[in-house]
């Protein structure tokens, strides 16, 4: 099937009027084999950033309130502003799933999710 539409490399390119045709004939095929778990797309694709995580991991799809997504961003904000290094939603969220697993709080002693957060709460000295 014929490639249809231009990419990055066609309308940045210095020779606008060289017949594309010739250019996709030179280009190396590239796979868009799934990647493995724990490797992201990054390893599939081989361009992009730099994997940053040293262990196994797994994509996760979380729904928030919008409330909580606008205070992550402002505990973003507020944290980019002091250290001067941005950080992102999911490191803050990795951060707070490793605090909770570091509390050793005792799972069987929860009857609900608002006893959850009461214990949460004391731990975090609110």
């Amino acid at each position: 099937m014929a490639r249809t539409g231009k990419n990055a490399r066609d309308i940045f390119s210095t020779d606008i009027f060289a017949d594309t045709s010739q250019k996709s004939a030179g280009r190396k095929a590239t796979s868009r084999s799934a990647p493995k778990k724990g490797q992201g797309t990054d390893a599939a694709r081989g361009a992009g950033r730099p994997p940053v995580h040293d262990e196994e991991w797994e994509r996760v799809t979380v729904v928030l309130f919008k409330r909580q997504t606008v205070a992550l961003d402002r505990l973003a904000l507020d944290i980019r502003a002091h250290v001067g290094a941005p950080i992102s939603r999911a490191e803050i969220i990795r951060a707070l799933v490793e605090a909770l697993l570091a509390s050793k709080i005792d799972s069987t002693a929860l009857a609900s999710i608002e006893d959850l957060h009461a214990r949460l709460t004391v731990k975090l000295g609110k």
